[in-house]
């Protein structure tokens, strides 16, 4: 059997923190092993547990969910770590300017805090995997709003091949695995592959990463 997904929630509110650990236990395969009050707290214990997924509440007192995800994913920190660790960031508001911001630095997405317990547990499972949670137009949205001047492209970018190219384009703007070897003529298997390849030649976490870096670099046109 599979270890569960290990989850720590980070929410100011006690109340709605008690009423999520109480959804995420209900699940098969996933355990809550902690709950931090504010950002400061979450940082502490991503650090002490190794969670694989932080439900991370945006806007908390003291340091809030943007400043706590930036520290969460220094390089350093992130380096340290035995395994990844997914932030999922909770929020009130849609296509929110700050959830935006916790993307760029390394959220794999965000979802409102009245989502459905099922949409929950389907999120959870989602960022686990290193998928993001939006769709992909809310993302490219966000990321339009977000990068209006593209900063120069990397040389680790110029040093893909033409075909992890023209999977990174399709990537980015949220293609699935499947469309994407329909698009490129590949099996799903050799679009992993190339997927992994660029992951590592950009030194990016996650497919999220991947639509962050395009739309920061210009190489994906705004719709």
């Amino acid at each position: 059997m599979t270890e569960p997904i290990s989850v720590l929630l980070a929410d100011d509110q006690e109340l709605f923190r008690s009423g999520v650990a109480v959804i995420v236990d209900a699940q098969v395969g996933m355990s809550v092993v902690g709950t931090a009050a504010d950002g400061s707290e979450a940082v502490r214990l991503v650090d002490e547990l190794a969670p694989d997924v932080v439900l991370m509440d945006i806007r908390m007192p003291g340091m809030d969910g943007v400043e706590a995800t930036r520290q969460i994913f220094l390089p350093e920190r992130v380096n340290r770590r035995p395994k990844p660790v997914r932030v999922l960031v909770l929020t009130t508001f849609n296509l929110d300017d700050r959830a935006a911001t916790a993307i760029r630095y390394g959220a794999s997405g965000f979802l409102l805090k009245d989502t459905t317990p099922v949409m929950l547990r389907d999120a959870i499972r989602t960022v686990h995997s290193g998928n993001a949670v939006l769709a992909p137009p809310d993302l490219t949205t966000l990321m339009d709003h977000h990068f209006r001047a593209p900063v120069p492209v990397p040389e680790a970018y110029l040093a893909l091949t033409d075909k992890e190219r023209e999977v990174f384009t399709a990537a980015a703007r949220g293609q699935s695995n499947a469309e994407i070897a329909a698009q490129v003529f590949a099996s799903e298997s050799t679009v992993k592959t190339h997927i992994g390849a660029i992951l590592r030649k950009l030194g990016l976490r996650d497919r999220v990463q991947i639509v962050v870096f395009a739309y920061e670099h210009g190489l994906v046109p705004p719709r």
